[in-house]
């Protein structure tokens, strides 16, 4: 069996953007530098090596690269099955390119459909079909320009881009408590970025990732991770920022903050299980995800971000939580991978 292992490299998206650029192709924040966490989604050399050690332990692996090309290379390996991990890099769709080309192609792929990926990645979208099904999540206000931003935002707040991934755009600063702050920093987003901006009423509470594998009737929600607040630097802001995840969590010195398992009262952690599989339920996610979730004051558990893409750094020592979160159930890093393709080789109906 030939698998395509298409995927999303720092070098591979950098030439893209640059071939893009030299041929006067409008791109995002084309008047000024492109943000410095420009390809923070992309996968790194070592991610990429992993998964295709793995999947090669049972098949004929085939590396694409997900730029202008990839849809040529589909077609031309023509593919028994793909293993999709390509983020790539500019547009609210952007998680959808691939998946929608494999299905123009008629090729089968791991993970979940366009229309979820897409709607994932949208976080008021996402927050609305949530809020339909009676699903928590915080308040919110979408923001185009400043002239959406209403008078009764609760504070304090967070900042984000609104189609962004991998703390993007989430920095230290982006908790907001002052009304002049709120407006700075969602003009600073609106600049940067070149997209809305949602605004979330802050919770203060606890906060956690759960990763899943496989699907319904039969997923598996795996043990879950705290991210442990205690740990950031002194003054930090209590959220997984941009700082938090690559630039104050390094090989030589790591940021001890995930728990797995989270210490959690039974009842609590059953709450959370259960809002974690309604949320793979009503947004149809396939084969693996991983979903953020997080406590008001009051202890309870929200939803704070759906990721249909999850993270696979396959460090032990980086902190990459589906990683983490299955070891701690007892895969390896390799089992993991197996896992999502025979998930989407059962859903599929591939012997």
């Amino acid at each position: 069996m030939r698998i395509a292992l298409v995927h999303s490299s720092k070098d591979g998206m950098a030439g893209m953007v640059s071939r893009l650029t030299s041929q006067d192709v409008a791109m995002e924040g084309d008047d000024e530098e492109p943000p410095p966490d420009l390809l923070a989604e992309c996968d790194s050399d070592e991610t990429i090596l992993a998964v295709h050690n793995a999947l090669a332990e049972r098949y004929e692996v085939i590396p694409i690269e997900s730029d202008e090309y990839a849809y040529e290379r589909l077609q031309n390996t023509k593919p028994h099955l793909v293993f999709n991990i390509a983020e790539r890099v500019f547009g609210p769709n952007r998680e959808s390119h691939i998946p929608s080309l494999c299905e123009i192609l008629n090729i089968p792929y791991t993970g979940s459909d366009p229309l979820t990926l897409s709607l994932c990645l949208d976080k008021s979208r996402a927050k609305e079909i949530l809020s339909y099904h009676g699903i928590a999540n915080a308040r919110f206000w979408t923001i185009e320009t400043l002239a959406d931003l209403p008078d009764d935002v609760a504070l304090p707040a967070i900042v984000k881009p609104m189609f962004e991934g991998s703390s993007k755009g989430i920095k230290n600063n982006s908790v907001v408590y002052q009304p002049a702050t709120l407006r700075e920093r969602i003009t600073e987003v609106l600049r940067r970025y070149q997209q809305p901006v949602i605004v979330e009423e802050f919770l203060t509470g606890r906060e956690f990732t759960v990763g899943t594998l496989g699907n319904l009737p039969d997923l598996e929600v795996l043990p879950i991770v705290e991210i442990d607040h205690s740990r950031l630097p002194d003054g930090a802001a209590p959220i997984y920022s941009y700082e938090a995840k690559w630039i104050w969590d390094v090989p030589e010195k790591p940021l001890e903050i995930f728990r797995c398992p989270a210490e959690l009262p039974e009842s609590l952690q059953k709450e959370i299980h259960d809002l974690v599989v309604r949320v793979c339920r009503v947004m149809r996610l396939r084969d693996w995800s991983r979903i953020d979730v997080r406590l008001d004051s009051a202890g309870r558990p929200y939803i704070l971000e759906i990721n249909p893409l999850p993270g696979i750094l396959p460090n032990p020592e980086d902190n990459s939580c589906l990683p983490k979160a299955a070891r701690t159930a007892g895969y390896s890093y390799a089992q993991m991978i197996h896992r999502v393709v025979d998930a989407a080789k059962l859903r599929l109906g591939i012997v």
